[in-house]
């Protein structure tokens, strides 16, 4: 069991290890349920799959005309809340 310190702003800070546990790196989100007797949970947040978040998935990361295959590719780990 990992004992964390809650600082005087009311904040926690989760260890890199338990960061990768959950399979989170910087800039990405948790998401926190409150349950009975004083309990939480923290789980990764994953992407609700909106067009939004698919639109402009390959932008940036390459100057090659993508696939086919790739699209079908990029377009599968969009919706599946990978990238």
């Amino acid at each position: 069991m990992t004992t964390l310190t809650v600082t005087a702003k009311g904040q926690v800070t989760l260890r890199k290890d338990l960061l990768k546990h959950l399979g989170v790196e910087p800039g990405q989100k948790i998401e926190v349920s409150e349950l009975p007797g004083g309990r939480i949970e923290v789980k990764a947040a994953r992407p609700g799959g909106t067009i939004d978040s698919f639109i402009g998935l390959l932008a940036g990361k390459t100057r090659k005309v993508a696939t086919i295959e790739e699209m079908n590719e990029a377009a599968a780990s969009g919706w599946a809340g990978r990238e």
